[in-house]
């Protein structure tokens, strides 16, 4: 369920990302500034943080924590459902070096213990 919301949500970034990243002008102005056009931003001059670039590094943002969550949500840990079975049987687990379908020892044999006669 989670997933989902954040999948829409990093796909909406995405499309709003790309609308203003094209809204905004280049810094060098392009073909203007070749003709005359633009000759302040090309000599160094910077203009104040417009809506636009103050909208893309919201939208960055955005896009970087859903993507790492995207992430998260796509490594086979965190979709394995063995898991949440085993949180719930912590105390019933085997013994990790007994093989599941050898027979257990009977509660009333002794172990071999190698003072054989």
């Amino acid at each position: 369920m989670i997933d989902t919301i954040v999948t829409i949500v990093h796909v909406a970034t995405c499309i709003f990302l790309i609308l203003v990243i094209l809204l905004q002008s280049g810094k060098g102005g392009g073909v203007s500034a070749a003709f005359g056009g633009g000759g302040g931003q090309a000599l160094g001059q910077r203009s104040a943080t417009t809506v636009l670039g103050r909208f893309t590094a919201v939208g960055a943002a955005v896009f970087l924590v859903t993507s790492m969550l995207l992430a998260i949500f796509s490594t086979p840990s965190a979709l394995d459902p063995t898991l949440d079975a085993a949180r719930n049987n912590a105390g019933a687990a085997p013994a990790a070096d007994a093989p599941a379908d050898a027979p257990a020892p009977a509660a009333d044999e002794e172990a071999p213990t190698g003072d054989a006669p």
